[in-house]
């Protein structure tokens, strides 16, 4: 993976949390804790999209799938 540089401004009071952090879970630098947090952004942004897409199942797959055929090969 290549990584690319980039620079953002942050409050001092999530600074020091992103500190704290990488103190107390052992990560190696800084960019490493955001890299935590975006994969923790991304994998909710997945399990909500996941969620919607399951609400929107066509009640009609339900009749399709038991209309009586079977797997088996005789």
């Amino acid at each position: 993976m290549q990584a690319e540089k980039i620079s953002i401004s942050l409050s001092q009071s999530l600074v020091k949390f992103i500190e704290s952090y990488k103190i107390a879970k052992g990560c190696n630098s800084r960019s490493q804790v955001i890299e935590v947090a975006l994969e923790l952004l991304r994998n909710q942004e997945l399990e909500s999209a996941y969620r919607q897409a399951s609400s929107e199942v066509d009640s009609a797959w339900d009749l399709t799938v038991a209309d009586g055929l079977t797997d088996k090969t005789w």
